[in-house]
């Protein structure tokens, strides 16, 4: 490598990534201990430059969060609400369509579906959300619903996971999102999502997702009372599964967000933190063809950065987010396609429109 660091413990981990060598735990402790961070970012933007050249992918996208009444008590959420309590809602099939309706364009490729864990509805309920959007818009991918919900429509109605995907697929299904990972240890679940899904649970799911055919998300939410080594050990995990099934797309660092937009700085990641996580998740995760920076999460100017720090997706335009904007994003809730290419013709790169499984409808 052409970089010389100064510091002696980086050496090593060098010669690994010029050799294509899968980096340890150990290793991954060193690139979030080092101060050298540029030459962390070079090693970053040297595996994914080899993987993706100079493209950057992004999507035109719409965010439906159907219902925001959730069992679930994670101490990182804002978007929750409690039945019958003040702005506590479920779409049902006319309110969703005309959601959908009133923010639609015809460049829409997918619909990004989350909710609550909410158990004064059916499984059905979740099933005709899918069947709905499918019926009324064909040629959009469906990407709903988490492994942690994948977990709760199961204890819910009495099923597998297995028989849970089975029946959203033959619905209109095409992958899930990488939400409700959060971070993929026990001692973490137990504080911060104790009534969610495990660590193994969520694993399965996706797990399970992969063995039907479907490839999917991966997620990490830091930023809060895990350790280095807890960040580490997920991404290991995750690396694993992909070991075995290789259906993950993509693995999406999400900064946490404190509960109000007002927090100041000590209640939020660092700029550093948050580009060596984008870098150290592209070194981490050799058998991942993309790490993306979620600019609802670390603006618009640092997910500019990442891009030389291992990035290559800054995902979509979004029309309009609310799970991180029900706590303390202080970002727009969309960008434009414009906006989006912009960003990334800035950071003297290629944009590249995409669909949900990464096929180019558009280069610029």
């Amino acid at each position: 490598m052409s970089t010389i660091t100064t510091d002696t413990r980086l050496q090593e981990i060098q010669e690994k990534v010029e050799r294509g060598e899968r980096l340890t735990i150990e290793d991954g402790l060193v690139l979030y201990e080092t101060p050298d961070l540029l030459t962390v970012a070079q090693m970053a933007d040297k595996v994914n430059h080899e993987k993706n050249g100079d493209r950057v992918y992004f999507i035109e996208n719409l965010y439906i969060n159907p219902t925001n009444v959730c069992e679930a008590s994670c101490a990182f959420c804002g978007f929750k609400r409690k039945p019958g309590e003040e702005g506590a809602y479920t779409m049902h099939e006319e309110e969703l369509l005309e959601y959908v309706q009133k923010r639609w364009n015809d460049n829409i490729k997918e619909f990004h579906i989350v909710g609550g864990h909410n158990t004064d509805v059916p499984f059905d309920y979740y099933l005709n959300t899918v069947r709905t959007l499918k019926k009324h818009y064909p040629n959009v991918t469906i990407k709903a619903y988490t492994g942690a919900e994948i977990e709760f429509f199961a204890r819910h109605a009495g099923l597998t996971m297995r028989e849970v995907l089975e029946q959203l697929q033959e619905a209109g299904l095409d992958t899930l999102p990488g939400g409700g990972a959060e971070i993929l240890t026990e001692n973490y679940r137990a504080k911060m999502s104790p009534d969610k899904a495990s660590t193994y649970q969520w694993l399965e799911a996706h797990e399970t997702a992969h063995d039907l055919g479907m490839k999917t998300h991966a997620t990490m939410l830091y930023g809060s009372i895990e350790s280095k080594e807890e960040r580490l050990i997920h991404m290991d995990r995750l690396r694993q599964l992909q070991d075995r099934t290789n259906g993950f797309m993509v693995f999406i660092p999400l900064a946490m967000q404190p509960k109000k937009a007002s927090a100041g700085l000590k209640r939020r990641t660092s700029a550093y933190d948050d580009l060596r996580t984008v870098a150290i998740s592209r070194l981490m995760l050799d058998n991942f063809d993309h790490i993306k920076a979620y600019w609802i999460n670390i603006g618009v100017q640092l997910t500019q950065m990442s891009l030389t720090f291992g990035s290559s997706d800054i995902h979509g335009t979004l029309i309009e987010e609310r799970i991180s904007h029900s706590v303390g994003a202080l970002t727009s809730q969309s960008l434009t396609r414009n906006e989006l290419v912009h960003m990334i013709k800035g950071a003297g790169k290629t944009p590249v429109e995409r669909d949900t499984f990464y096929n180019v409808v558009k280069e610029y």
